[in-house]
């Protein structure tokens, strides 16, 4: 029969090691937080170029305030194209990075990955990407779009 002396050192153990994993529980619960967190704010900065992206579809003069973003472009038309094309690509870009995170499963990526291989085929998604004006997207996700289009036949 065990001592009460030997009872308190079980019952001490017990208890550190509750804390023990309380501690450690919680750490990957902050870790997972920050993770999201940090998701969240690409995503809101994402959102933000896109909405200037957007007014630059509806009104193709606004533009013209960064030539340099459109002087490849001829026509309203090809502005918009240009810009449009630019949207597809930053809602990509927040599941490209969600993924990145561990936030999205890899089924969920794999079909967005096709449908963007589908959309890289076409001829206005080919000239944006060429297009030399300022692109700001996240630097990996950059080369992976390059190559993603290098891999990718065009339509005709």
């Amino acid at each position: 029969m065990p001592t009460i002396q030997a009872m308190q050192l079980i019952f001490q153990a017990l208890s550190s090691v509750a804390i023990a994993g309380g501690l450690i529980y919680s750490a990957f619960q902050f870790r997972n937080f920050r993770r999201a967190q940090h998701v969240a704010n690409f995503t809101r900065l994402v959102e933000l170029q896109m909405h200037l992206r957007e007014m630059r579809v509806e009104d193709p003069d606004l533009a013209r305030v960064y030539r340099h973003d459109v002087q490849h472009a001829a026509t309203d038309t090809q502005v918009r194209e240009y810009f449009f094309n630019l949207m597809q690509l930053s809602v990509f870009e927040i599941v490209w990075f969600a993924r990145q995170q561990g936030q999205i499963p890899a089924d969920y990526y794999s079909s967005w990955d096709k449908r963007m291989r589908e959309i890289a085929s076409e001829p206005s998604f080919r000239v944006m990407m060429n297009t030399p004006s300022m692109k700001l997207m996240h630097d990996s996700f950059q080369a992976y779009i390059k190559q993603m289009v290098a891999e990718t036949k065009e339509r005709t």
